[in-house]
């Protein structure tokens, strides 16, 4: 398989938007119909319909998006079936031709790092689960995310490594001051160095970063520090975060990010903004309406508009 960096930017240009889609289902908030009330407590019944809902969604941005986050943790919620379900939405995507990236925060160390990176990482058969890329956490040290940079150089996929999250509490630690140097710089100034180490003729690496939304000067910042990394901005919508907010991410041509939107975009039948016009029937007409206007939004207020 080719460089996940280098696969990750033409589908950007290609699609000329970085507007990352969030396979985030929750049994109360799905369009009405797709599950009934007297199986909601029902786990097989449940990710049946996260499994039906997530192909839908999919279904609806295939054309417009070049990639798809599913949550790991709404999946697992359902046991064994919510496993199964998971492994579909992901066969699914890859089948519609969008990059899947897991989001399932792993990390260990040793053997156990190695078999987490070979479970979830490069195209099947080597993968089981065939995620292009998996988000993974770094409090654990270098020798943690070595396994997973191995593997994934050797299977043209990639990592996201959290580095300034989105949610406040974040701060706790990725603020503490380490030798006169934020933590999230310190972390920041690691991973652009496995990044420039695994560059493609994109001339980003194969190892990104989560940067929030919700952070626009530190995500500056970070953009200035880390020129080989791709940036995965979760926070976009829901969490408050605008297209001015999320500008600083990206490169001067667009490049450098992909903006992530779950709750905005897949429950867009339920918001004020789409309910009159779409509501439950047209579900999947709402999560089109609310991408494209994402993918405007961004067009318009940042350097995506230059894809």
């Amino acid at each position: 398989m080719s460089h996940f960096a280098d696969r990750l930017t033409a589908a950007v240009v290609r699609c000329r938007t970085p507007v990352m889609v969030g396979l985030d289902p929750r049994a109360e908030s799905l369009p009405r119909g797709l599950l009934a009330e007297d199986r909601r407590h029902d786990p097989t019944a449940v990710a049946d319909a996260f499994a039906r809902f997530s192909c839908g969604v999919i279904d609806a941005v295939r054309d417009l998006v070049p990639v798809v986050k599913p949550q790991a943790a709404f999946f697992e919620q359902c046991g064994p079936a919510g496993m199964t379900a998971l492994g579909r939405v992901i066969d699914y995507a890859r089948q519609c031709g969008l990059l899947v990236v897991l989001d399932g925060k792993r990390n260990d160390i040793g053997t156990t790092a190695t078999a987490y990176a070979e479970a979830y990482l490069g195209a099947p058969p080597e993968s089981p689960w065939g995620a292009d890329a998996l988000t993974v956490s770094p409090y654990l040290g270098d020798d943690s995310l070595t396994p997973f940079v191995d593997v994934a150089r050797q299977r043209g996929a990639g990592l996201f490594v959290l580095v300034k999250t989105s949610n406040p509490g974040g701060r706790m630690l990725q603020d503490l001051v380490i030798d006169g140097r934020p933590l999230y710089r310190v972390v920041g100034d690691y991973v652009e160095q496995l990044a420039a180490a695994s560059s493609g003729t994109s001339g980003y690496g194969a190892v990104g970063a989560v940067v929030g939304a919700t952070y626009p000067e530190q995500a500056a910042e970070l953009r200035a520090a880390m020129p080989h990394t791709w940036f995965l901005v979760p926070g976009f919508g829901a969490q408050g975060g605008t297209a001015r907010d999320v500008a600083a991410a990206f490169d001067p041509s667009g490049r450098g990010a992909i903006v992530n939107n779950s709750r905005g975009i897949i429950f867009a039948h339920s918001a004020k903004a789409y309910k009159e016009r779409f509501g439950d029937a047209r579900w999947q007409a709402a999560v089109e309406a609310a991408t494209r206007d994402m993918i405007a939004q961004l067009a318009a207020d940042s350097p995506a508009g230059r894809l």
